[in-house]
């Protein structure tokens, strides 16, 4: 490790490391822990703690003084972790298959790797560590047994995703979609769809790329890859595609799989509903199939598959259907989740929807056509939380949608105050927004409230 990242041990270097961390609250003994400078706070400050935890040893800037264990010293400890991630990648034989994507790329990501482990030994990227410090430490974390790899690449920013390639050298690699998030550093979807693109030109000639073939950008996505491509498509009788996989729900509400070169399909029940989670399963059986994998094993695996927190996740509250859907949200995904949610049963339905951060110039605009979107929407009610959401609120209003079904909120406990005193038991509420907005809050105020008190009205 010392070797890879250029640094040199003082103290001697441990005997064995299990596993890389930079949170010194989870280290375990054997851990080495990384010592990454933050906005908020600095991981040297930690080190002493790290060490009381077990670790084998700690990297550190060259200006750290010595005590608690074994330190690797070396002038930049995140290039120091992404440099170690990058030598640990290249002495694993695992065939490592990379994942992005505008939306999705978290559950395809889990998806895949649900399936591939059903077969053999499997690493993944732990929940949604994607980025320059999340991606190192999932390829240091991957087991030596482990035959395969998936790991997600999430930029926000260009020229991020080459720099996640270097590191993670994929295999492989599956891009969900292109759609305008991001635009606050990407200025254009062009822009964005040429980020993504950056992950298949990284992939070797005797590679495989996954692409959508009924989306937008399948041509430029293709023609980056310098390998064999795979296209899938939902429905492709209505798109003109003629793809590799394909998948359309029947009327029993099964999923209903093909595959060019074998000329049979295969059902299986959904884990989770719309038409976007169809293509994610598409996806993961596409990779499946190309590594060698039967369809019963795959669609076994997928049925059995279950989303991270705060991706669809339902609950009750005094009798109302909760579905927390707000991990995060751009133009695209909230689009899918209003056309999923409203396609299900139940006639009173909720909106709770907070803003979509980091769309730059375009925001305004994209906020009110989401309004506009909503207003066409079999809604109960429309809850907006901040400032960003009210712009949803006034599209939704010039869109015709009545002015009493409105509630323009500040915050999320003021949401929570809307549900509690107008929703009844028996309605459904849906909450999406991007994660800086916080909308699990709403969650956790109706928690708190106190029960009606005895005898009162179940309304």
């Amino acid at each position: 490790m010392a070797r890879w990242c250029g640094g040199a041990w003082e103290g001697g270097a441990p005997r064995a490391i299990t596993a890389v961390t930079a949170d010194s609250r989870a280290v375990d003994p054997g851990a080495l822990f990384v010592a990454l400078p933050g906005a908020h706070c600095d991981g040297h400050a930690y080190v002493a703690e790290a060490f009381r935890r077990g670790a084998a040893g700690a990297v550190v800037r060259p200006e750290h003084p010595a005590g608690g264990g074994p330190l690797l010293r070396a002038a930049d400890p995140l290039q120091a972790l992404q440099a170690m991630a990058a030598g640990y990648r290249r002495t694993r034989s695992a065939r490592i298959v990379g994942v992005t994507g505008s939306a999705g790329k978290t559950t395809v990501k889990e998806m895949i790797a649900d399936v591939l482990a059903a077969a053999l030994p499997t690493a993944r990227s732990r929940g949604n560590w994607n980025n320059h410090i999340g991606l190192p430490l999932s390829l240091l974390n991957m087991l030596s047994e482990a035959q395969a790899g998936v790991f997600e690449a999430g930029v926000n920013h260009p020229g991020e995703m080459e720099a996640l390639c270097r590191i993670m050298a994929p295999d492989w690699g599956v891009v969900t979609n292109v759609a305008p998030v991001h635009l606050e550093f990407f200025k254009s979807e062009t822009a964005i769809a040429r980020a993504k693109a950056e992950l298949l030109r990284a992939l070797p000639a005797k590679g495989l790329a996954v692409l959508r073939a009924d989306a937008p950008w399948y041509g430029t996505l293709r023609a980056a890859a310098p390998c064999r491509v795979l296209s899938v498509a939902v429905a492709p009788e209505s798109s003109g595609a003629s793809p590799d996989f394909q998948a359309r729900m029947d009327a029993d509400g099964l999923a209903v799989f093909g595959e060019r070169a074998g000329g049979r399909e295969w059902r299986a029940r959904p884990p989770v509903p719309g038409r976007h989670n169809l293509a994610n399963m598409l996806f993961a059986a596409a990779v499946g199939r190309a590594w060698g994998l039967e369809w019963p094993v795959i669609l076994q695996a997928l049925e059995r598959y279950r989303p991270p927190p705060m991706r669809w996740e339902s609950s009750v509250w005094r009798g109302l259907a909760l579905i927390n859907d707000a991990y995060n949200a751009n133009p695209m995904s909230m689009a899918e989740a209003l056309r999923t949610y409203g396609g299900l049963p139940g006639a009173r339905k909720w909106l709770v929807l907070g803003g979509m951060l980091e769309l730059g110039d375009a925001a305004a605009d994209l906020h009110r056509e989401l309004g506009r979107q909503v207003a066409a929407g079999p809604w109960q009610g429309l809850v907006t939380v901040g400032e960003l959401a009210a712009l949803i609120a006034d599209g939704a209003a010039a869109g015709g949608l009545s002015p009493d079904r409105i509630f323009r909120c500040a915050g999320t406990a003021e949401a929570a105050a809307v549900l509690e005193q107008s929703a009844r038991p028996g309605d459904m509420v849906l909450l999406k927004g991007s994660r800086g907005i916080g909308l699990e809050n709403v969650l956790r105020v109706l928690g708190a409230m106190a029960p009606p008190a005895r005898g009162a009205a179940a309304e």
